[in-house]
C-alpha cells in the first residue's frame, strides 16, 4: 500500500527521535511515495542539525549514505508545473509554507493518478497535516 511520507516524518527514519519507531513501522509495511524535492530537503535538514548540534558530525556521512540507499526504494513525484499550481492553490487558500505545500500537492496529484483516494500523508508538520486533511487525504500527524 502506498503511503505519501514528508521530510519532517522520514527524517526519522534516520535520526532518533520522538516518533521513529511508528516511521520504521510504517516503512516496513507501507511503500514509500514522496515528492522529488524530499532528496534534497532531508539533506538539507540533516547538515543544519549538525551545525546546530543535534546530530554528531562523525554521523551524518553514514546517515547520508543510507539515504542514497534507501532512495531506490522511493516513489518520488516530479515537482512539475501541475504541482506547483496545485501548491499554488494551497497556499492561497491555507496557512501552511511552500515546501509543505508542495508536499501537499504531491501527494494530492499522486492519490488521483493512481485512483487512491484514501492516500495516506505522514507527516510531523501540523499546518501541513490540517491541509492535507481538508483537502481530502487519509492523515498520521507523528510528533
Amino acid at each position: 500500500m502506498w503511503t505519501y511520507f514528508d521530510t519532517s516524518a522520514l527524517v526519522k527514519r534516520y535520526v532518533n527521535e520522538r516518533g521513529r519507531r511508528e516511521v520504521l513501522q510504517l516503512l516496513r509495511r507501507n511503500d514509500c511515495v514522496t515528492s522529488a524535492m524530499l532528496p534534497v530537503e532531508l539533506r538539507s535538514g540533516l547538515r543544519r542539525r549538525v551545525a546546530e548540534g543535534s546530530i554528531d558530525p562523525s554521523e551524518l556521512p553514514a546517515m547520508l549514505k543510507h539515504v542514497t540507499a534507501d532512495r531506490s526504494y522511493w516513489t518520488l513525484i516530479d515537482v512539475g508545473t501541475d504541482v506547483l499550481a496545485a501548491a499554488e492553490t494551497l497556499v492561497a487558500a491555507y496557512p501552511i509554507r511552500t515546501l509543505d505545500a508542495i508536499h501537499v500537492a504531491s501527494a494530492q496529484l499522486f492519490a488521483a493518478r493512481v485512483s487512491m483516494p484514501g492516500l495516506t500523508f505522514v507527516s510531523a508538520e501540523k499546518r501541513q497535516t490540517d491541509t492535507a486533511f481538508a483537502v481530502g487525504l487519509v492523515v498520521r500527524y507523528i510528533e
